[in-house]
């Protein structure tokens, strides 16, 4: 979890990227011409149901929970004690919502958090563990009630793999080696045998483990040249009985520099190699509940770059990695607006509208795409924290718009990736304009076909045609997620105003179906 970071150039040619800050001049008229000359030429869109060579790994949908704000205290942990119902201090309700959306991996501890996080201060006796201060986020007091044992509780009820990221800023190696052993090792040790002293007999299955956080930061600010030495030497510690997937702290944003570096020196010992991109806020406001149509297209407009940035650095990869053994993992990523008023600034506790969820599924979207080097991505955060799926007010719980895309991309977790083509009228604003429509489709394993569509224009409604390569479908059933105003989010006092409903804006043709998107909608169709 880095300081705000906000990529604003680079886009595609078919988008150009207005300077962050400047003003823009919008000529209504002129927008709403080419919008009703583009309009007339209805949307195509090809779905190659004849190719599916690739597999959406279900790990694209995984999510990161830091000790940040009230992401994991609050969020995720209240203690066996609190009045709030609980399977060993963890919330029952925030767990149940999490799983109807299929949580495949989390993250944790950190972001920032990880690199000053020591996890002998996060195990035994929780009335014996020592505080710390959480310089990053707010420097409140951390009691570590939350520690290894609880983490690993967490994953089990969720029913996701565990992904830890290690301390490399201001640890050592035989800190991260001890971690380890205490976590993996299932015969006699001192780390074992402490972990046994500690109540848990049998070693947890570690699936994955970050060398570091954002080294090029918050976690060390270390030149790419020095920490691929210090990743290669952390690493040959990250060992046990069964294999970890080891990834490497990879680039911020559009640093095509650290990726070459790291493939280069330490490709060879890398599982994977982590990327960052947080598409920021609007263009005037940074508010996450009050902006403009200005405000909502410049996001989804750096929304898209993530397009840019995954083909580039994956074409770094390929370099030195043309098997595509390496996977490129998107482990932070999401909106960041200012915080709800009233709120620490240091809890990055924000409010989350249709717009984030439009974010989130052409984000999902373009991961799907690219899902032959894209293997992993973990969306920031899980709670109340950042683009969540989950807010939290003492005993009452509310999910989100992005929380209900992620529900109804879920058929997409382990499907085969279908190609598709796509010819769309562009969403102008003023003199810049994007693709009107984001799409990705898959087939599971049922043989069922689904799409994701979703429609960036604030006010246009678009019908599209779209043909089914190789198949003749017998029917197409849908859903929708779509509100009267682009502002529109749930409350503790209106938790349903922004849900899912059914569709019956679909029809089967002869060679696929047609298609009537809603304006500013996301829609997820199944095609049998």
């Amino acid at each position: 979890m880095a300081a705000r970071t906000i990529g604003t150039t680079g886009l595609r040619s078919i988008v150009v990227l207005l300077a962050f800050g400047a003003s823009l001049v919008v000529s209504t008229s002129d927008t709403d011409a080419a919008e009703r000359t583009e309009a007339s030429q209805r949307d195509t869109i090809v779905v190659h149901a004849d190719q599916d060579a690739q597999t959406i790994n279900r790990n694209i949908y995984g999510h990161f929970s830091e000790h940040l704000g009230r992401c994991i205290y609050e969020g995720f942990w209240v203690g066996p004690d609190s009045h709030i119902p609980n399977t060993r201090g963890i919330r029952n309700d925030v767990v149940a919502a999490m799983r109807k959306i299929k949580p495949p991996v989390l993250r944790w501890p950190g972001g920032c958090f990880a690199d000053e996080y020591h996890w002998r201060d996060g195990i035994g006796p929780r009335e014996h563990r020592p505080s710390m201060v959480n310089n990053n986020w707010g420097g409140v007091t951390e009691n570590n009630h939350f520690g290894t044992h609880e983490f690993f509780d967490l994953c089990d009820q969720l029913g996701c793999e565990p992904y830890i990221c290690g301390n490399v800023g201001s640890g050592t190696v035989q800190e991260m080696q001890q971690w380890i052993e205490y976590i993996t090792q299932a015969g006699h040790s001192p780390m074992a045998d402490l972990r046994r002293a500690n109540g848990r007999q049998q070693p947890w299955k570690l699936t994955y483990f970050g060398v570091g956080n954002e080294c090029w930061g918050c976690g060390g600010n270390m030149t790419p040249e020095y920490y691929a030495d210090q990743y290669r030497r952390y690493s040959t510690f990250v060992r046990s009985s069964s294999p970890v997937f080891k990834i490497a702290c990879g680039p911020c944003a559009d640093d095509y520099h650290w990726t070459e570096v790291l493939m280069r020196q330490c490709g060879g010992n890398m599982d994977g190699l982590s990327l960052h991109y947080y598409c920021g806020t609007g263009n005037k406001s940074r508010s996450a509940t009050r902006f403009d149509e200005d405000d909502w297209f410049h996001l989804l407009q750096r929304a898209l770059r993530m397009e840019e940035l995954v083909a580039k650095h994956a074409s770094v990869m390929d370099k030195h990695d043309p098997q595509k053994r390496v996977a490129l993992v998107v482990d932070e990523w999401g909106t960041w607006h200012d915080v709800e008023p009233g709120t620490n600034p240091g809890f990055l506790y924000q409010q989350n509208t249709l717009r984030d969820a439009l974010v989130a599924a052409v984000s999902l979207n373009i991961l799907n795409r690219h899902c032959d080097r894209v293997r992993m991505a973990n969306i920031a955060q899980a709670v109340n924290v950042l683009q969540s799926m989950i807010l939290t007010d003492k005993e009452k719980m509310i999910v989100t718009p992005t929380y209900h895309v992620f529900e109804m991309y879920a058929v997409h977790q382990d499907a085969a990736l279908l190609p598709t083509d796509v010819n769309c009228a562009d969403y102008r604003f003023g003199s810049e304009k994007i693709p009107g429509i984001s799409v990705s489709a898959s087939r599971d394993k049922a043989g069922k076909i689904h799409v994701t569509l979703c429609n960036l224009s604030t006010t246009r409604s678009t019908d599209a045609t779209c043909q089914l390569r190789g198949i003749k479908p017998r029917r197409v059933s849908g859903r929708v997620l779509t509100s009267p105003q682009m502002t529109d989010h749930n409350t503790f006092s209106d938790p349903e105003k922004v849900k899912p409903a059914s569709f019956d804006g679909s029809q089967v043709t002869g060679a696929g179906f047609r298609v009537s998107l809603p304006a500013k909608s996301v829609v997820v169709l199944e095609v049998e």
